[in-house]
């Protein structure tokens, strides 16, 4: 039969696959808490866990750099509007040019943090446009002479600080920005003439101790957030093992433990959700009641164990032999199973279960004291509505199905009936 599945008859079946959550692999799940169990100084992220982290804080890295390269723009356009209205043009003219450079090197760098790229381009961009912004600074500084000379060189520090403050990069590129500041400072001071070497010397090593604290401070918030996102890995990944537990948990609930099928609760919620899902008068469904013959029998003579095996087989034989997976299948009681078929027709339900029928009589299971034959036999009844919700329910249907069942076990067993309103019929 076409429209019968192709599986192995006599396979125990497996209902309601579940998807289980996407998790991390063991071996991280094994290196977050190897870092979890370290202090929180000697937390370090390498490999697969440190690309996680940055993915993790892309859009807030990328956010606040961006940010950061726009202000630095604006508050340039702005310094040099104000020097323009208060100072001489002489001294206006000096600042413009070495200004100019701040501009492009921030709109670059945020242009390239627009979206993700590769570390070793982001670190190149964000180390080569800070680098020329501090120059742009220390240089109109430089180029004015005078007043503005210490000061845009102290100017040029607070920008380097505030960028190691506040942007969120590998300790590394941190301590490179920290290095620029103070060689472009210790290297201008050194050509300043107001002033002598040791003086250089010494204002460097000044600022050196507060960008130097600067850049614990920049490690420690660093740690912190790593630190937050290793925890918030290993929840994530008990999360995931208490999400599995509690799919095995429902599975459990909804599975008959010996078949494997659907249980009578489970078929019970299927068959009110099908009907609660129909619309229109054109929704059909056909349901189907197996009984094993003379079970009782197989049980008495070859005991338990033979009578679940038995079980198991023919379990198998009937959910290998429905069309979809739309159909369902079900332990419904001790050696009693109901299928439902939805937009199935009378014509198409009995020709399913005459193919479960001739199924597991072909399977020869035995059941040697059985009064229809040596083997296992079993009896189906077959009903079938179309209806729009007013005038069919599920309660009906199975009813008709039993009665079918029933007229299939008083006649001469081992045979499919289907129910008639006025009569059952074989």
């Amino acid at each position: 039969m076409d429209a019968v599945r192709s599986t192995a008859a006599g396979e125990p079946p497996t209902p309601f696959p579940r998807t289980p959550p996407q998790r991390l692999s063991p071996e991280i799940d094994k290196e977050v808490e190897r870092q979890l169990t370290r202090r929180t100084r000697e937390i370090r992220l390498t490999g697969e866990l440190a690309r996680l982290f940055r993915e993790r804080f892309w859009s807030q890295t990328s956010k606040i750099i961006r940010a950061w390269m726009m202000w630095v723009i604006v508050l340039d356009a702005l310094t040099l509007a104000l020097n323009a209205v208060l100072l001489p043009t002489e001294t206006v003219r000096s600042m413009l040019l070495p200004a100019l450079i701040l501009p492009p090197a921030a709109f670059i760098a945020a242009a390239v943090f627009s979206k993700p790229r590769p570390l070793w381009a982001q670190g190149a961009v964000v180390l080569v446009s800070v680098f020329l912004i501090l120059l742009s600074v220390a240089l109109v500084g430089v180029s004015s002479g005078g007043e503005f000379y210490e000061r845009h060189l102290t100017i040029m520090l607070f920008v380097a600080v505030t960028a190691i403050v506040i942007f969120p990069v590998p300790l590394g590129w941190s301590m490179t920005i920290a290095a620029y500041a103070l060689g472009l400072y210790l290297f201008f001071q050194l050509r300043n003439a107001d002033i002598g070497a040791g003086s250089a010397v010494a204002g460097t090593l000044f600022f050196a101790c507060g960008v130097a604290a600067t850049l614990v401070a920049r490690r420690t918030a660093t740690i912190l957030s790593q630190k937050t996102f290793l925890l918030e890995l290993r929840d994530r990944g008990r999360l995931a093992d208490l999400a599995e537990a509690n799919a095995r948990l429902e599975l459990l609930a909804r599975t008959d433990p010996l078949t494997g099928v659907a249980n009578r609760r489970s078929m019970t919620e299927t068959i009110e959700r099908c009907w609660k899902g129909a619309t229109g008068s054109n929704f059909g469904a056909a349901m189907l009641m197996c009984d094993i013959d003379d079970f009782k029998k197989l049980n008495d003579n070859l005991g338990h164990a033979e009578g679940d095996r038995c079980l198991v087989k023919v379990a198998g034989i009937i959910q290998s032999s429905i069309r979809n997976e739309h159909d369902q299948v079900a332990r419904y009681g001790g050696e009693e199973f109901l299928v439902l078929l939805p937009g199935a027709s009378e014509a198409d339900a009995k020709i399913i279960a005459e193919t479960i029928r001739s199924r597991v009589q072909a399977a020869a299971l035995p059941n040697p004291t059985s009064r229809v034959a040596s083997h296992v036999t079993m009896s189906i009844g077959v009903a079938a509505c179309r209806h729009d919700l007013d005038t069919g329910s599920p309660e009906q249907l199975q009813r008709s199905a039993d009665a079918a069942l029933y007229a299939a076990k008083t006649g001469d067993r081992n045979q499919v009936a289907v129910f008639t309103p006025k009569a059952n019929k074989t």
